[in-house]
């Protein structure tokens, strides 16, 4: 029986801490890093992430449309529950915890102590979708549509196509 893999997992391979390739993302305040380190987030499939975020940024309350673990990788990470960003909400998770968060929760974080980096592991494709469109970096004002600037797989597929990779692919954006 042949073996059929993921795309980007039919062949060994490694990350290693030097070699993450930390990138701004349209989703995100313009501080914030991410870094793609397995799969194409932008299509249906498994896909690892990790992101940074410096010290007293705050991710306005959001969703996103698949299932998230999050595991964090340094510092602390503070995340609340809810519609309304409320900073004595948040609960701290420190160096080595691990956070299960249900698609199509609303949350919010904030790098409360220091910068954290957290690594997300996901089946794609990535959305988000911030409550207040006045929260989102993407567009002036607004939800971002598919095909457009803020198109969260678009994004992710021009940056990729843009270095020359071809390690993301199509999408969509998650819509509400």
């Amino acid at each position: 029986m042949v073996r059929i893999h993921q795309p980007g997992e039919a062949v060994f391979r490694s990350v290693l801490p030097e070699d993450i390739d930390w990138k701004p993302f349209a989703t995100f305040p313009p501080s914030v890093r991410l870094a793609v380190l397995a799969g194409q987030p932008s299509e249906p499939g498994p896909y690892v992430i990790r992101v940074k975020v410096p010290s007293g940024v705050k991710l306005m309350p959001h969703r996103h449309q698949e299932d998230r673990i999050y595991t964090v990788m340094s510092g602390v990470f503070y995340i609340g529950l809810g519609d309304q960003f409320d900073g004595d909400k948040v609960q701290a998770y420190p160096l080595g915890s691990v956070i299960v968060l249900p698609g199509d929760t609303y949350h919010f974080h904030w790098a409360k102590s220091g910068e954290y980096v957290t690594q997300v592991t996901a089946i794609g494709p990535l959305g988000l979708e911030y409550l207040d469109p006045r929260d989102d970096p993407r567009s002036d004002f607004g939800h971002a549509t598919p095909g457009s600037p803020g198109d969260v797989a678009g994004r992710l597929r021009r940056s990729a196509a843009a270095d020359g990779r071809s390690d993301v692919g199509g999408g969509q954006s998650f819509a509400r």
